[in-house]
């Protein structure tokens, strides 16, 4: 084997085997770039300059803002306001408590980006209101993990900044416009899936539906929605950039939660900001030590062997996407969000875009992947705070998730094959 073969063997083996052993991605990314360095005889400052390059970016500073804004706003009281609102929407549907749960999650998810926070604020508040009203347990703990994932595809999130970023800067707005289409395709095939389980099982009715009620929570709610706007008009209008639209929503967050919502004081920010803090750490080293992990995957040419390997092995589109599916599904049941984008896309990104997938599709294709991985097991970091938040046990949650698992591969499919579902919105304003 030639040298350069050994040092891909070392990269991957040692990252591969240190997820096995449930290293934190950040420590087996950064450890696995020095033992490559090491064999290859370069300077270890290497990882230092690697590090701060990676991180010294004006549009990444849009990430922690996005994180920020998110935790500002869940905190606020504005859950609460998004469940009436999505209760006057669709509450009055047989199941109705489970539709408000999805629709719920597509407001709520345009503001936290995050379906942890999605599952961890809407669920706490709406799986015992649930079970209360005769839903099962697992049911409702399905439905809420499952349409968190709505929020990884709804504008503003971190995870499309992050993707945009490592997929060579494509126009963020153009991919903040991308996800409206696909995570509202999401939204109505998981209604459909619970609205045909509720009708099996009989699980009650709302209230009839009401304008007037309608009109009163969308009065209500504006406040927490007109966040959205601020950043999704800001970025696509050329108001802002992508930093400056996220910094001005913090601020906007910040004022409405205080004094409109008030569902927080000013000791209650600074505990938020803490919060923030330890999110903020987490997802800055992983973009820090997957810098150095990209570096070496570039030097060691490994996006274009990966790229003649599987083209060798078929030169049919429809089974390449499949193919480039299959891998992201299956990274997705053993590593996090950020660090398959940060990893996977330089990889896999040639590969689609030689099959005529468009980079901004193959971004919406990677998150909604990489939304299901966080749904499976033996990683499905959702899957786990849904099942703590329930208090189900892991497995029977898995099983009554396996008729909406179908549904989200469905929207995957429709995401892959018609590039219409999310080229759509974007082109429109590009014209």
């Amino acid at each position: 084997m030639s040298p350069e073969g050994i040092a891909i063997l070392i990269l991957l083996g040692s990252f591969l085997l240190m997820v096995l052993l449930r290293f934190p991605i950040a420590y087996a990314v950064a450890l696995a770039s020095m033992f490559t360095l090491l064999y290859q005889g370069l300077p270890l400052t290497t990882i230092a300059q690697q590090m701060v390059k990676g991180i010294s970016s004006f549009s990444l500073m849009a990430v922690p803002f996005f994180i920020t804004m998110g935790v500002l706003m869940g905190a606020g009281g504005i859950s609460t306001k998004l469940i009436a609102l999505a209760d006057a929407f669709v509450g009055w549907m047989r199941g109705g408590m489970a539709m408000v749960n999805i629709v719920a999650s597509y407001f709520f998810g345009g503001i936290s980006g995050s379906a942890a926070a999605d599952t961890a604020s809407l669920g706490s508040i709406l799986i015992p209101m649930m079970t209360d009203q005769g839903y099962d347990a697992d049911f409702a703990t399905a439905v809420t993990i499952t349409s968190s994932c709505e929020g990884l595809l709804v504008p503003p999130s971190h995870n499309m900044v992050i993707y945009a970023m490592t997929a060579g800067g494509i126009s963020i707005g153009s991919l903040f416009l991308a996800g409206y289409v696909p995570g509202a395709i999401l939204a109505v095939t998981l209604m459909i899936g619970a609205y045909i389980i509720s009708v099996k099982r009989n699980y009650p009715k709302g209230e009839k539906f009401s304008l007037w009620k309608l009109i009163k929570q969308m009065s209500v709610s504006f406040w927490a929605l007109a966040a959205v706007l601020i950043v999704v008009v800001g970025v696509v209008g050329g108001i802002f950039t992508a930093t400056e639209s996220a910094a001005i929503a913090v601020i906007y967050s910040l004022l409405v939660s205080v004094f409109i919502y008030k569902g927080l004081d000013w000791k209650g920010v600074w505990k938020t900001l803490d919060l923030c803090m330890n999110t903020l750490s987490i997802v800055l080293i992983l973009i820090a030590t997957s810098s150095i992990f990209g570096y070496l995957l570039t030097r060691l040419h490994v996006p274009e062997l990966a790229a003649k390997g599987i083209l060798n092995l078929t030169d049919n589109p429809i089974l390449l996407a499949l193919l480039l599916n299959l891998i992201l599904l299956v990274l997705g049941m053993i590593m996090d969000m950020s660090p398959i984008i940060l990893i996977a896309t330089p990889i896999l990104l040639p590969i689609a875009t030689s099959i005529g997938i468009d980079p901004i599709q193959f971004g919406i294709m990677v998150i909604l992947n990489c939304g299901i991985g966080l749904l499976t097991p033996p990683v499905g970091a959702v899957l786990f705070i849904g099942s703590a938040v329930s208090g189900e046990p892991m497995e029977r949650v898995v099983k009554a998730t396996v008729p909406f698992y179908i549904l989200m591969v469905i929207t995957l499919m429709l995401l892959t094959f018609i590039p219409a579902v999310s080229m759509w919105l974007p082109s429109l304003f590009a014209n």
